[in-house]
């Protein structure tokens, strides 16, 4: 089934590597296969503490970056620590695998900046410890401690015990044509490998933000998701078992849904929606657009379930640029009480909007 996708769109799939394997695998395999180089570095992430009075622990875990032959960013293998039901938490740590933790963000994004992750754990905090005029001390089960001249801790380095090895997100760089080929080949190569899909496990999709940076299409977007979301949700099948998912906070359609809003500067949109307290912990994602941030100025759309088949993530895909597509124009959208209504209003090819159609008339309840 060929799909044509008109939109620059970056994806994230999670998957599984088998016991045994590690998404670095997966990493070498596709720089063979586009003769490009792997390199290692330190990707940011944060867990829920047991530890009283430290609610969250930040994670820095060892990724890897795949460039092409000609040195352009391919693909990112990483963790994603919301995956945790297929790995043996009691298992124990492979050799070079470790991870870097504290309480401060910004404090590990310090770290992140002046530590080599190709360097192993012993030494690999060094620098880090030198900006602060002290060295890291050694601990019991190979953990390295990095404190300040106060002896308050800044960051632990640990050996990575629990199979933190296998989980890997596949984070795409930004896909402009030919979607469903490169996505294939990435599938492919995860599936000889023998990766599976998780049970946590999620695909998002980041469409470029360029286009969408206005009020008119926020106030037309956010009353339509709110609207139709629940379907959607069914519609592509949203993994029960995926975490970090939700709404928007109730201010932010209070907020779009007025003249005030409509006729705001982007400028003072954004900041009117950042104090409504959005986190990129919902269905439908738009902090990377209110921030501006440089390296992912997108709209993610997060309720897909994982897949290993190109042609139901480039359908999705089609389904949500269709979406996106009618939000950016004028149609009247609160006539569309139904989503089998809404899909016949998107602008979509043939092709898709029979799939969609399709798939909804076999759904529970009114479409």
């Amino acid at each position: 089934m060929t799909v044509a996708i008109d939109w620059k769109v970056g994806f994230e799939i999670e998957l599984m590597a088998p016991r045994g394997s590690t998404r670095l695998a997966l990493a070498q395999r596709v720089s063979d296969r586009i003769q490009g180089s792997v390199s290692r570095y330190f990707q940011q992430d944060s867990e829920h503490s047991a530890v009283p009075g430290r609610p969250v622990f930040e994670n820095l875990t060892l990724a890897f970056r795949v460039n092409d032959a000609a040195g352009n960013w391919a693909a990112s293998f990483v963790d994603d620590l919301t995956l945790q039901a297929d790995c043996d938490h009691g298992a124990a740590p492979l050799d070079g695998w470790y991870r870097i933790v504290g309480d401060d963000g910004r404090l590990l994004r310090l770290a992140a900046r002046h530590c080599d992750a190709e360097e192993d754990l012993s030494r690999v905090l060094d620098p880090f410890a030198e900006l602060f005029g002290t060295a890291p001390s050694a601990h019991e089960a190979g953990m390295i401690r990095v404190v300040d001249s106060q002896d308050m801790s800044l960051a632990i380095g640990a050996p990575l015990p629990g199979e933190r090895e296998r989980p890997c997100e596949i984070v795409t760089a930004p896909i402009a044509h030919n979607h469903a080929e490169q996505l294939t080949a990435l599938l492919d190569d995860a599936k000889s490998l023998g990766f599976i899909v998780p049970v946590e496990g999620a695909t998002h999709l980041h469409f470029d933000a360029a286009k969408l940076c206005n009020t008119h299409f926020i106030s037309r977007f956010v009353p339509i998701v709110l609207r139709h979301g629940p379907a959607l949700r069914q519609l592509v099948g949203v993994n029960p078992s995926c975490v970090r998912i939700g709404g928007w906070p109730d201010a932010v359609s209070a907020l779009v849904e007025t003249p005030e809003f409509l006729a705001m500067s982007w400028e003072d949109a954004c900041g009117a929606l950042a104090m409504t307290k959005l986190t990129k912990y919902c269905d439908f994602n738009l902090v990377n657009m209110v921030k501006g941030f440089a390296d992912k100025h997108t709209l993610e759309v997060r309720i897909l379930p994982s897949h290993m088949e190109a042609d139901a993530i480039v359908m999705a895909t089609a389904l949500f640029e269709g979406l996106i597509r009618f939000a950016l124009g004028d149609d009247e959208y609160a006539r569309l009480h139904s989503t089998a209504r809404l899909i016949e209003a998107m602008p979509l090819t043939g092709t898709v909007r029979e799939y969609w159609v399709k798939r909804l008339a076999h759904l529970p309840g009114p479409a």
